[in-house]
């Protein structure tokens, strides 16, 4: 039996006592298989005197949420290997159940990680376990937001999980190869139709949020004139949702998401061995990484004037790489690095806006040519002049990218890059 656990730590001051807290994830593992999982709060004074310790007690023993700890973590250990009975493990986290009707299945607890405000990344981190820390860091996000996209309430939330998703796919790529690819293919094939599911209902929410901004102030006759366009996005839109929660409902995805907590959290899970004088940390690697994407973006600057909108496109990936490479390593470069990732995120979305509209402009193209026998001549003449709006929208941005391009491409943003990957 194996207890395994991800400690983090703040201190407590109060005059001249100081009480160290400790907020302990715990697994308990047992012939390769998590048998029980918890969450434990420890509080030691490490200075000072103990009516402090008591104060802080029994400030956490009025807490409803929280239990007192009756046994050490290597007894409830033991105690769960015992009663191991071959089921999934619950995750215990010390907070109220809610009362569940007697006739439907029990549901499944939603899985927890215990990340900081930062992924952590420092200069001399094995690059594979930085990389497994972006990671860590965004799964947590991604789990904190499906709580939100299963309510649908909040278009917020399939936002804001599907750009976890992406960091993670992006993460993949930048600290992949440090890892064994058979033995990770899984966790980005699975991560890959995630974002997929999510994608596919955010760009419609995209869709409808640019088009009811495009008609706010119009005449009612104008509005309804809309409504067939926007009625279909809005049917597709619940299709993609019913697909979406069929994958997050899905046993494979909760085996999937089982594994991949079980992999971020476990350091030196899958990694490649390295040569004694391999290059492997981040400070050895990460200069040369981040130059190598920049060039990716810099190779666009002789076709940028007579670029077509996928080119553009094209750039905008590119301009993505350049971005996470320097965000996943940010804490590493210093503050200095923040006005360059800023620039770089400002290109990109310039390009993205340019590349919603055109896709919009798109459906809506395609939308008028399949029904062009269903529609009103009021309703054809509406939703034609949105698809002019959108072209003009499209032909303005790609006019427009100048000073965002240059901001990115100009010599001040070069040598101040040159001189934190210097620092590295």
């Amino acid at each position: 039996m194996t207890v395994r656990q991800l400690r983090r730590k703040r201190q407590l001051k109060s005059g001249q006592s100081r009480v160290e807290l400790s907020l302990d994830e715990v697994d308990v593992v047992s012939r390769g298989r998590i048998v029980d999982r918890f969450v434990e709060l420890e509080a030691e004074l490490k200075k000072g005197d103990e009516d402090e310790l008591e104060a802080l007690g029994a400030a956490l023993d009025a807490e409803p949420t929280l239990q007192r700890a009756l046994t050490s973590k290597l007894e409830a250990a033991l105690a769960a290997v015992d009663g191991a009975t071959g089921d999934e493990p619950e995750a215990v986290e010390r907070v109220a159940v809610a009362e569940r009707h007697p006739d439907r299945e029990p549901e499944r607890e939603a899985p927890r990680l215990v990340v900081g405000k930062t992924p952590g990344v420092t200069a001399d981190d094995h690059i594979a376990e930085a990389g497994r820390k972006v990671m860590r860091f965004h799964l947590a996000r991604m789990l904190e937001y499906e709580p939100g996209v299963r309510a649908g309430v909040d278009n917020e939330a399939v936002h804001k999980m599907r750009v976890a998703t992406r960091r993670q796919r992006a993460a993949w790529r930048v600290f992949g190869e440090a890892f064994r690819a058979g033995r990770t293919k899984r966790y980005r094939e699975s991560l890959r139709e995630t974002a997929r599911r999510l994608g596919a209902v955010r760009d419609l929410d995209v869709q409808l949020e640019a088009a009811d901004a495009y008609r706010a102030d119009m005449a009612v006759t104008e509005q309804r004139a809309l409504e067939p366009l926007l009625a279909a996005w809005r049917q597709h839109r619940a299709d993609a949702r019913v697909l979406l929660l069929r994958e997050l409902d899905s046993a494979g995805f909760r085996r999937w998401l089982d594994d991949y907590i079980d992999f971020v959290r476990t350091e030196g899970t899958a990694v490649l061995p390295v040569l004694p004088v391999q290059p492997h940390r981040v400070r050895d690697t990460a200069p040369s990484r981040i130059w190598t994407a920049y060039e990716g973006v810099r190779g666009y600057e002789s076709v940028l004037r007579w670029a077509d909108v996928e080119t553009l496109h094209e750039l905008r990936i590119a301009a993505k790489w350049l971005r996470y490479s320097m965000e996943f390593v940010r804490e590493t470069l210093g503050p200095g690095a923040d006005p360059l990732i800023e620039r770089v995120t400002a290109l990109q979305d310039h390009l993205g806006l340019m590349n919603d509209a055109n896709v919009t402009a798109s459906m809506t193209r395609t939308f008028l040519v399949e029904h062009a026998g269903d529609l009103s001549a009021p309703e054809s003449a509406a939703i034609g002049r949105y698809l002019v709006d959108r072209e003009k929208e499209v032909a303005r941005l790609r006019r427009t990218i100048g000073p965002t391009w240059r901001g990115v491409a100009g010599l001040r943003f070069r040598r101040t890059l040159g001189r934190l990957v210097a620092g590295l």
